[in-house]
């Protein structure tokens, strides 16, 4: 489970480091990170199974097992919506400018989430678990800056409308990648306690 949080948090990194410096081999090893993701989930999600059927896990057992399997879709997702990062970076052809000031803060606000939402899930810690749930707001609020910038810039010049949405979907993706290191957190919060914490 660590190594596969620490390949998601490389990924959103390189597709970062893509769109600020406009690298663009940065944005091709985002894809490699990718397929690792893959392998990783299928690795846990084996083990899971196993101790599933071989050892009948109960109570808090069970829980930890369950939301373990609930926590590796969530970042293989978180992968796949870096990998679409990257490929967007590739078509910009290196330009950027300060309406990109809040997708900078978007990534380094979920690069933190996912990292502290499976130190928490490792180490039954619950105070972090909640502290994610807290930053999920910062990224909701950077995004609707974004979008704000965004519409501002196409209102005063129609040309930089495609560029425009290529920056609205790299922060959305930016916002769903918030959106599942929550999901990662709820399930820390329920792993401990028992208690799903979902839509509240």
């Amino acid at each position: 489970m660590i190594e596969m949080g620490a390949e998601c948090e490389n990924m959103i990194a390189l597709s970062t480091n893509a769109l600020f410096e406009g690298n663009l081999e940065d944005a091709r090893k985002a894809k490699d990170e990718g397929r690792k993701i893959d392998d990783l989930e299928r690795e846990i999600e084996s083990i899971c199974l196993k101790l599933l059927l071989q050892q009948q896990p109960v109570a808090k057992d069970l829980r930890v097992i369950s939301a373990a399997l609930k926590m590796i879709t969530d970042m293989e997702r978180i992968g796949d919506q870096a990998e679409d990062i990257a490929e967007i970076v590739a078509s910009l052809d290196g330009r950027v400018g300060d309406e990109c000031i809040y997708i900078s803060l978007m990534a380094e606000a979920t690069i933190k989430m996912v990292t502290e939402s499976i130190d928490a899930y490792v180490n039954e810690d619950l105070e972090l678990a909640k502290a994610v749930l807290k930053h999920d707001d910062l990224v909701d609020e950077a995004f609707v800056r974004v979008k704000e910038r965004l519409i501002k810039m196409i209102s005063e010049n129609i040309a930089d409308g495609e560029y425009a949405l290529d920056l609205l979907m790299i922060a959305k993706y930016f916002e769903r990648i918030g959106d599942h290191a929550t999901n990662i957190a709820e399930w820390v919060i329920f792993s401990v306690t028992g208690i799903h914490l979902q839509g509240e």
